[in-house]
């Protein structure tokens, strides 16, 4: 790790939205954008909504459901998931980052997807967390405090890169400053505003 006064002790990243583009495979496996971005909606209000943490492939299912998307097309996202890319500048500003600081991520997912998931981004983390790991989903504070405590860093020095919108004001809320990578242009969920927002992650290496 590089010796250099950084701005943070440590970056801590959303995985599917802020360093995955996991809305491609959702579209693909729906088997058209308009459908996918049904699903995707749904499943993200059952997520936020569960807090206290249910199966993550049920509430896929249950989305998918309540989207009127086929059941077969959630089996598809489950076995395509090893597929999930990073967005074309994530390896390169990982690298670079995690010879400054830790990084972790914190997601909303089951421990075996997570992991599958954080694969894909590298292998730049000193911590992931699952909210499986830790029984709540995202935006409960409970997932942002246990990679805190993994990391060993105070919430006002650790930088949250937020991937969905609901991140900013979770993050916010246990007193971490937020950059939203708001790649998809997704409308803000209260008033809450991040610190930063870009539609790339390159900024960050100017940030941090």
């Amino acid at each position: 790790m590089n010796v250099r006064n950084c701005a943070y002790d440590a970056v801590v990243f959303d995985l599917l939205t802020a360093l995955l583009d996991s809305w491609s495979v959702w579209n693909e496996a729906a088997g058209s954008d308009e459908e996918g971005l049904r699903w995707r909606r749904k499943y993200l209000e059952l997520t936020y909504r569960a807090g206290a943490y249910r199966p993550y492939e049920i509430i896929v299912h249950e989305a998918a459901s309540e989207a009127s998307v086929s059941a077969a097309c959630s089996d598809l996202l489950i076995r395509r998931w090893p597929e999930l890319q990073p967005w074309p500048e994530t390896l390169e500003v990982l690298a670079e980052l995690a010879r400054r600081v830790p990084l972790g991520v914190v997601t909303n997912c089951s421990e075996t997807l997570g992991r599958v998931a954080a694969s894909r981004a590298g292998d730049s983390f000193a911590a992931i967390v699952t909210a499986e790991s830790v029984g709540f989903y995202k935006p409960r504070p409970e997932p942002y405090r246990a990679v805190l405590k993994a990391l060993g860093t105070e919430p006002s020095r650790t930088l949250f890169v937020a991937g969905s919108a609901a991140d900013v004001p979770g993050a916010k809320g246990v007193g971490m400053p937020v950059f939203w990578h708001n790649r998809m242009n997704l409308k803000p969920v209260d008033d809450i505003k991040p610190d930063f927002t870009h539609g790339s992650l390159l900024p960050l290496l100017e940030i941090v």
